[in-house]
């Protein structure tokens, strides 16, 4: 395994922590096995590092303005994406994710390799210490005290700071996409998409809402300029990750509670010394209570006879003489399903296929939460499902939301398409590594050219963008090629 490069100074060492973590969580998801994370991320650090020093060495020969280029920790993810399409040319492969080789042999690929995402384009176009806030806070979760310490602002200020950092952002995404080759139709939507982006609340137009759908471009114009309802950080992540954007951003909001619940001062332990204390004392009260019932037992009752039978039958003196009781019978099994952690909504007998639950799953990424068993009253279990679906809410926003759907087939695929419907008005706006038409409540999600095989227990993984109002209950119905699936 190679090692990592050895620090040139103390400031270098401290950002080897900082960053080391990062990477490592990033190389995780890349890989098929936990054993080829670490090198990986070792191959992937010394290769960042190199880059980030030589543009320092470049930035210091020479005055003028520095040559664009990423924050340490984006610089250092791209580079775990660039070593293992590397290992996808050379041979290693096999080590990889396999949806993360289909994603490095499509078209998508070269949009980030390629340097022409937009949310990669608006953050290299930033100061790097603005790049940084943005990256620090948005992305990594940081507490904004840690990011002011990290990069030596006031604490107080930071807040505003990032604000304004946010604006600046929009602004060079807003100048992008007005400087691509954009086709007639896009560049006749650039000025309305600012419009409908730039306050809060604004209702989009029918006519651009289908735009959207269909223009992944415009769809990623509208991620990075909209500040508000929470976008952001997936757009950042998304854009200037590509592969695993959405799925690195997760973990590491879950670092983050992870790390402020450590934080927390644990309960006090009692010491030793209490515990034998208490532990004495309580076999002391035990044993006065076996007294207390020796003596029950032993006081007269009256006849013999009687005093024998009111022993034996009545179980409450049975239990003060010591016997054991007649327990009562083992707890049936519930029948009914485990309440998890976002309701699930069973479809009716009169709108859908019964023991169709929409409770959402997490199949396919890290740190499933319990979701509960099936319920007895579904589906026969000795008839095994063609497939199993997976919809996870990710984020939500007034008007929008965004969700990701993991479907795993029994059979092996040679195309595929998934249908679902939706219960509250939902419009899908945007989805990734599928193409998605829509008919009033009714989805279909077709496999884009690259992911069209599937083998025999693999999984079907894409996302969507899309609006809500009101209400936004999960689908129901899913279908893979037709075939109802069970939901996991």
């Amino acid at each position: 395994m190679p090692d990592l490069p050895t620090p040139q100074d103390a400031t270098e060492a401290a950002q080897f922590t900082e960053c080391w973590d990062a990477v490592l969580s990033y190389a995780d998801l890349c890989t098929a096995g936990t054993s080829a994370a670490p090198t990986l991320a070792r191959e992937a650090f010394a290769r960042g590092l190199r880059e980030v020093r030589d543009a320092e060495a470049v930035t210091r020969r020479g005055p003028g303005r520095r040559p664009a280029r990423l924050p340490r920790v984006p610089l250092l993810l791209t580079a775990v994406r660039a070593t293992a399409a590397d290992w996808e040319a050379t041979g290693r492969g096999h080590h990889l994710d396999p949806d993360l080789r289909l994603w490095l042999n499509s078209p998508q690929a070269a949009r980030h390799t390629g340097r022409r995402s937009l949310a990669l384009r608006g953050l290299r176009d930033l100061q790097e210490p603005d790049a940084e806030l943005l990256w620090l806070a948005e992305v990594e979760a940081l507490p904004l005290r840690a990011v002011a310490r990290r990069l030596g602002l006031d604490p107080a200020a930071a807040a505003e700071e990032l604000d304004q950092v946010r604006v600046l952002f929009r602004d060079r995404c807003r100048r992008a996409h007005l400087d691509a080759p954009l086709d007639a139709e896009c560049r006749s939507y650039a000025h309305l998409l600012d419009a409908v982006t730039r306050r809060p609340g604004t209702d989009t137009p029918e006519d651009l809402s289908r735009h959207l759908a269909t223009c992944p471009d415009c769809a990623e114009a509208v991620s990075c300029l909209r500040l508000h309802g929470g976008t952001l950080p997936a757009a950042l992540a998304g854009g200037v990750l590509g592969w695993g954007g959405l799925a690195y951003l997760e973990r590491r909001r879950r670092a983050a509670e992870v790390r402020a619940g450590a934080r927390t001062p644990a309960a006090e332990q009692p010491e030793p010394d209490r515990t034998r204390r208490t532990r004495g004392g309580l076999l002391a009260a035990a044993g006065l209570v076996s007294l207390l019932a020796l003596a029950v037992t032993l006081m007269p009752l009256g006849s013999g006879g009687d005093a024998a039978g009111a022993r034996t039958d009545d179980p409450d003196r049975r239990q003060a003489a010591g016997a054991l009781p007649d327990l009562p019978p083992t707890r049936p099994a519930l029948t009914h399903t485990a309440t998890p952690k976002r309701p699930a909504v069973t479809a009716t007998a009169t709108t859908a296929p019964p023991a169709r639950t929409t409770a959402p799953s997490r199949a396919g990424h890290p740190d499933p939460e319990p979701q509960g068993t099936a319920s007895s009253t579904g589906e026969a279990t000795s008839a095994a499902p063609a497939c199993t679906v997976g919809y996870r809410l990710l984020n939500q926003w007034p008007d929008g939301f965004q969700a990701a759907v993991t479907v795993t087939t029994a059979g092996a695929l040679t195309d595929w398409h998934v249908d679902w419907s939706f219960r509250d008005g939902q419009r899908i706006t945007q989805m990734w590594n599928a193409q998605a038409t829509q008919t009033g409540p009714h989805v279909t999600a077709d496999a884009a050219d690259y992911d069209r095989s599937v083998p025999a227990g693999g999984t079907v993984s894409f996302g969507f963008l899309a609006t809500w109002s009101e209400r936004n209950t999960a689908p129901y119905g899913f279908t893979l090629n037709g075939h109802p699936c069970k939901t996991g």
